[in-house]
């Protein structure tokens, strides 16, 4: 099939489609222009996938930074475990890709990243392996959103809300969610929401910095309201990693599995690897 005439007219749909190689465990250079009759791993334009690589992981050429783990399979900040050894690695070698990339609706498409087990089972990097894919993919989004709304990376702010109930983790429940909203909603969970926006709305906001950078840990000591108790010791450990890790999809992935946790019987009392 000729991809070009499978161009994808919306750059946001091709931010979400950019990186379906590492789903593969491929590199860029060796990866395929389509995947279930849709482009794939097409750049995204504005500069907002390096800025959002930027995030998460240092500048210039990567160091392996975990002995013999070269492997697309995330590591767990929370556990340490591999994606291989938790109930993730069924969805992640089960299949669940074709819907990440066929839907041709940018909102359906950040709600199936927002929503889905898949893409969390691989890391950013193999060379950054507690860094997450689908968090740098969902930053991504929401940097080219502004950056198409004309927001510079220094307009910009990480803003936060509470979530009044219980989450039903679906796609359907993202796209009708009032605290969803917009692709610049990079974190959903039972607990609270984080956005990255240049227009926060009236919402609890820090800014960003001056340029991309593994800056998560300073913005969110920066944050003027938490949307946690720290009152409580479960959200104090919380807000503690969090004040360590720099590196943001590491961040929002270890917010992801640390509130999960929290929904089961197990209180967990930290986590499992360093600060990235």
């Amino acid at each position: 099939m000729d991809t070009s005439e499978l161009r994808v007219e919306s750059p946001l749909v091709a931010a979400f489609r950019h990186d379906v190689h590492k789903l593969c465990g491929r590199r860029h250079a060796s990866a395929c222009d389509e995947a279930y009759g849709v482009p794939v791993n097409e750049s995204v334009p504005l500069g907002a996938d390096a800025d959002a690589a930027l995030l998460s992981r240092p500048r210039g050429k990567p160091d392996e930074t975990v002995d013999n783990h070269v492997s697309p399979f995330r590591l767990s900040l929370l556990t340490g475990e591999t994606a291989v050894d938790t109930d993730r690695i069924e969805a992640a070698t089960g299949g669940g890709f074709e819907d990440l990339v066929t839907p041709t609706d940018p909102e359906q498409l950040h709600a199936t990243w927002l929503t889905s087990p898949v893409p969390a089972g691989f890391n950013e990097s193999v060379y950054y392996p507690y860094s997450s894919l689908k968090y740098h993919v969902l930053l991504v989004g929401a940097l080219l959103d502004n950056y198409r709304s004309e927001y510079s990376f220094d307009d910009l702010y990480l803003a936060v809300a509470p979530v009044d109930s219980a989450v039903e983790c679906s796609v359907e429940a993202a796209l009708t969610a009032d605290v969803v909203g917009s692709v610049r909603t990079v974190l959903w969970t039972s607990e609270f929401a984080l956005y990255v926006t240049g227009e926060p709305g009236g919402r609890p906001a820090a800014e960003l910095g001056s340029r991309p950078t593994r800056s998560f840990a300073d913005v969110w000591a920066r944050l003027p309201v938490y949307p946690i108790d720290t009152g409580e010791r479960c959200w104090r450990v919380l807000d503690a990693q969090l004040r360590r890790v720099r590196s943001w999809s590491t961040a929002l992935q270890f917010i992801e599995d640390y509130v999960a946790r929290l929904q089961g019987t197990a209180r967990p009392s930290g986590g499992g690897g360093d600060a990235a």
